[in-house]
């Protein structure tokens, strides 16, 4: 799949401000990329962690989920609305911060119709900054 602008509404229930998705970059039953840049739209974040530029662990964690459910969607793996149900493991090893881009790369390791479970480590200037693993179920 060639890096194109999709229209992640069109893929996922979620809504400003919730939505943490930016763009697919590609996609494959393998491999998910995607990628988010949080800014100015997401300042209601930095209350959190005042004056420190650190986007909220658990934010980091939604956003993976929801750029591999965009991704599954994007490819027409799954239907319905999935809801993050399990996360398994995260570990984080550095913040990511306000203005920088996060790269997101997912593993895509059991797709069902009813359970979608999933792998993945975000990147900030090309250095690791967490990985996690989580598993969502069909809710709708």
């Amino acid at each position: 799949m060639k890096p194109r602008k999709i229209n992640i509404s069109e893929l996922l229930p979620h809504r400003a401000p919730f939505l943490f998705v930016e763009n697919i970059l590609s996609a494959n039953t393998d491999e998910i990329i995607g990628i988010k840049t949080f800014n100015e739209n997401d300042q209601w974040l930095k209350g959190s962690f005042p004056d420190s530029g650190i986007i909220p662990g658990m934010i980091l964690v939604e956003s993976i989920a929801q750029c591999g459910g965009a991704g599954i969607k994007l490819m027409e793996l799954a239907e319905g609305i999935f809801a993050l149900t399990t996360i398994e493991q995260v570990r984080f090893f550095a913040p990511a911060l306000f203005n920088k881009e996060v790269k997101y790369v997912i593993q895509n390791l059991r797709i069902s119709r009813s359970i979608i479970k999933q792998s993945g480590v975000a990147y900030m200037d090309g250095l690791r900054i967490f990985e996690a693993t989580w598993m969502s179920v069909k809710v709708a």
